[in-house]
């Protein structure tokens, strides 16, 4: 009975083994020496502004995030303008990006790292010294604008890994 079962469970432990093995992240984002703290899935929007750029003609300027957090499956906080993520226990980081890599494909807005800048509260985000984005699909937005002043959000989902130093 047993090697009956071997076969197929050995198998099963080869073609699970790389799928789950995490992929080095890019220099530019990586970041040695920290440990997680929290890491959450985000799904929202990137919103974009119609403006006139250095050379006078009209194109989408970024504007902001808008996201919901999750962690498995349950709503925990929210992301968005400043670069600012809050958690449902009242602590908060806010963020300055240091750092970024290209998204798998061209319509993905990119991974990044980013320094907290500030904190609020008190709460799983209070040790937290560095954010990761990292897995990003969709977000940005190409096209023409004809108006100065409108808007325009493009979908978007991404994980944010928050980590300390030590």
């Amino acid at each position: 009975m047993f090697t009956k079962l071997a076969a197929p469970i050995l198998l099963l432990a080869a073609l699970i083994g790389p799928a789950v093995a995490a992929e080095p992240l890019p220099a530019a984002i990586a970041a040695s020496g920290e440990s997680v703290v929290l890491s959450v899935h985000a799904e929202g929007a990137q919103v974009y502004e119609c403006k006139a750029g250095t050379d006078g003609k009209l194109a989408w300027a970024f504007r902001e995030p808008i996201a919901t957090l999750f962690a498995e499956g349950k709503t925990i906080g929210r992301h968005y303008a400043g670069p600012n993520w809050e958690h449902a226990d009242g602590s908060a980081v806010a963020g300055k990006a240091i750092g970024n890599a290209p998204g798998t494909t061209a319509a993905d807005i990119p991974w990044l790292k980013l320094d907290v800048t500030a904190h609020r509260g008190s709460g799983v985000l209070t040790p937290v010294t560095t954010v990761q984005r990292i897995n990003t699909h969709g977000g940005k937005l190409d096209g023409a604008c004809d108006k100065a002043g409108e808007f325009k959000s493009a979908p978007y989902s991404a994980d944010y890994v928050f980590l300390k130093k030590g």
